[in-house]
């Protein structure tokens, strides 16, 4: 209970104090790195105590469990807060780097951490709405860094979308409340399985919605390019890398966890739609000359793969979407913080990064990609594998043109960055390339986060 709560805590205290810092200082922006170092230093503590399949659950203030705020730690929470962390920290630890240009700019990155934790962490579905708020909140404000009019432009798209994305989301909660009486997710789950059929459908596609606009699924994509390409590297590294996990969590433990009946009759849906994505994201991606539109049409390409290890389901399935969305998490973020970036370190970065999209050995990407042929081959259709193959080679194109045409066709001489900067991308670059040659941590923490949903969902 100890690690839970700091793993929480720490963003939070720390946060409030760091927003009314002066973040373009040498030494706040370098205290945010601390603040988010000691959250992750707390989540690993939470995850040593997780990760064997022991849970930690309790409920605030001595209240019983339908009435008072759940907090849970279990293998797929836990699992997503830490990789959103060091993604979190990446994308602070490069911006001071640089030198931090906005003074709110820290604080609010660890003020997005505590959202993202709380949302990773709880057991009740209106605790999940609060700190959801609070990440969409920060991320608005996180997405004007810089002040341009490209920045403002991105920032009032993203604001107006998931606005939208949000209110359907509080609709749902609303729905989910008429009909089981109780916000909390263990016992949702248990009751959603006596709910009126139609309800519960209706349900089901509300969450869908909402987590589809957040991760920016097709056809709910429409927003993502303008605000990845408009917004600063950093900031669009924390967009794809870390805010984009509320989304596939979301549909992971919602769909999984909460909804599994309604997600099985539509299992067929769900892969058309991630299916849709795959194609779409991939065959726009190629048509892209600017890295940065790539990388955002890559990024619709890249989330319909958990949509479709998800409808595929099953404990096979669960673990290929788990494990994809993390993959997916590290090669985003990387590939944004070195987008602006040249010099022989970051063509070395790049030439991972597009390894492991396109999902070649020995990046980690090989891995999340064979994960997802075995979901199609467990569920018995070459239909499947062939699209997974496809989106693959999609992914291969793209990628490799985009290295060719940045780091093969431009004369690099006199325009390289200067080596701390292209250190940090190197760091991820090198837990692309330690995840593909020893995948075994990361197949057993996939596994077990589906087992998780196998047993139930939330406990």
């Amino acid at each position: 209970m100890t690690t839970l709560a700091l793993a929480l805590l720490i963003p939070w205290a720390s946060g409030v104090v760091l927003v009314a810092l002066d973040g373009r200082r040498f030494l706040v922006g370098w205290l945010a790195v601390g603040a988010l170092t000691a959250q992750i230093g707390a989540l690993a503590a939470l995850a040593v105590r997780v990760f064997p399949g022991r849970g930690v659950h309790f409920v605030t203030g001595g209240w019983p469990a339908d009435v008072g705020i759940v907090l849970r730690a279990d293998s797929l929470g836990v699992a997503f807060a830490l990789v959103s962390a060091v993604m979190l920290l990446a994308a602070v630890a490069q911006s001071a780097l640089e030198g931090i240009q906005e003074r709110t700019f820290p604080g609010l990155v660890v003020l997005l951490a505590t959202g993202l934790n709380g949302l990773f962490l709880t057991g009740d579905i209106f605790n999940f709405y609060v700190f959801f708020e609070i990440a969409m909140t920060v991320a608005y404000v996180l997405t004007t860094y810089g002040g341009g009019r490209r920045e403002l432009g991105a920032a009032l798209v993203f604001a107006a979308v998931n606005l939208l994305g949000s209110s359907v989301f509080l609709l749902a909660i609303a729905g989910v409340y008429r009909v089981t009486a109780t916000l909390a997710m263990e016992s949702i789950a248990l009751r959603m399985a006596d709910v009126e059929p139609n309800a519960a459908i209706l349900i089901a596609v509300g969450f869908f919605i909402a987590f589809g606009v957040k991760l920016g699924l097709f056809p709910f994509h429409f927003w993502l390019p303008t605000v990845y390409t408009g917004a600063r590297p950093a900031v669009a590294a924390i967009l794809s890398g870390a805010l984009a996990n509320i989304g596939a969590y979301g549909l992971i433990r919602f769909g999984a966890g909460l909804l599994p009946n309604e997600l099985q009759l539509g299992a067929t849906a769900l892969i058309l739609i991630g299916g849709a994505s795959i194609l779409y994201g991939g065959v726009l991606a190629i048509s892209r000359r600017d890295p940065a539109e790539t990388l955002a049409y890559s990024s619709i390409g890249q989330v319909g793969y958990v949509l479709v290890a998800l409808g595929v389901g099953g404990p096979v399935g669960l673990a290929a979407a788990v494990l994809y969305a993390l993959v997916n998490s590290l090669n985003k973020t990387m590939l944004f913080l070195a987008v602006r970036m040249r010099g022989a370190l970051i063509s070395v970065v790049f030439l991972l990064g597009a390894l492991s999209v396109a999902g070649m050995p020995p990046a980690v990407g090989f891995l999340g990609k064979l994960a997802l042929v075995h979901t199609g081959i467990a569920a018995r259709s070459p239909a499947l594998v062939g699209l997974l193959v496809a989106g693959s080679a999609l992914s291969f194109v793209y990628m490799f043109q985009m290295y060719q045409h940045e780091f093969w066709s431009r004369p690099r001489a006199g325009h390289a960055s200067p080596w701390p900067l292209q250190l940090l991308p190197a760091i991820l670059a090198l837990l692309v390339l330690a995840g593909g040659l020893w995948p075994e941590p990361l197949l057993a923490l996939s596994r077990g986060a589906a087992g998780v949903l196998s047993r139930g969902g939330t406990r």
